[in-house]
Formats: structure tokens, sequence, C-alpha cells
């Protein structure tokens, strides 16, 4: 049985060091992308990596901290204006309904944009059932979860 997801919620993304980042769900995009900025592939000693900062300092949720990985791809992927663009494509693990599960993010610049993560076709597939009606499920199912530990 596949999960109610709404149209917005909250996510952790432990491997990204983040906590409780708002997400919403877009059945128009195929594949998931997270903000960030000053991406640059680097090569060193004959092996290529990325580096990249998520979200923004302005953010709430910016932790300061460089990331860099050698596990990334590239791919052209098409804008929600038409545009094609090549973009970096990393593999890391997201934490909903108290389940993780893997996601591949396209590193993107969204610093005009509400949301810093988009949820994806291809990472909603098979998984959930998207509500537009509801928000919040999985962020507020967590809340419960805690206050019934206390």
């Amino acid at each position: 049985m596949k999960t109610v997801i709404g149209r917005y919620d909250k996510a952790d993304f432990p491997e990204l060091m983040l906590k409780n980042l708002s997400v919403k769900t877009d059945t128009g995009a195929y594949t998931s992308s997270i903000h960030c900025h000053d991406i640059q592939e680097i090569e060193a000693e004959g092996e290529a990596y990325i580096e990249f900062y998520l979200l923004d300092p302005s953010h709430p949720k910016y932790v300061h901290k460089k990331f860099k990985t050698k596990q990334y791809e590239r791919k052209v992927i098409k804008s929600s204006f038409g545009e094609s663009e090549e973009r970096y494509i990393i593999s890391t693990i997201i934490i909903m309904f108290g389940q993780e599960y893997p996601i591949e993010l396209s590193l993107s610049e969204r610093s005009n944009m509400k949301y810093p993560v988009l949820l994806g076709r291809k990472f909603l597939n098979k998984k959930f059932v998207v509500d537009t009606s509801v928000k919040n499920v999985s962020f507020q199912q967590k809340q419960q979860t805690a206050k019934k530990k206390e």
C-alpha cells in the first residue's frame, strides 16, 4: 500500500546533515533536486570529484560545509521553463515517514524558490500517492512519535 504524501512536507537528509528540511512534491518533475551553490568539478591525481555548498548562507538550515563526492554523474535535465541544462546528480538518503529511502538529487540553483528540495516522480513512484489537500504528513507523524517517546 502506498503512503499518502502531501503537497509540502519536511524531510531529513542524514548524509547531508540536514533535518526537517522543507520539501515540495512535484509530479511535473522527473528528477528530485536540491538547492546548492558554488558547484565545482575538480580533477586531482587523475580522479574527478565535485564540491558544493547546500542551500544559501541566508537559509536557516545552512550548515557552512563544503561537501565533496566522487559519487556523482552528469545528466541533461529539462527545467520547468523547458530549457535543457546539464546538472550533477548525487545519491543520498532521505528519511520520511520514519523510513530511509535512497534518493537521487540533481544539484540546482534554487535560491529564488520557496522550497529548497523538489521531490520528483522518480522518487515518488511506487512509494507514495500525492494528496494536494494535505501537508506535512511525515513531519506531523515524526512529531507525534517523538511525543509518545517522552
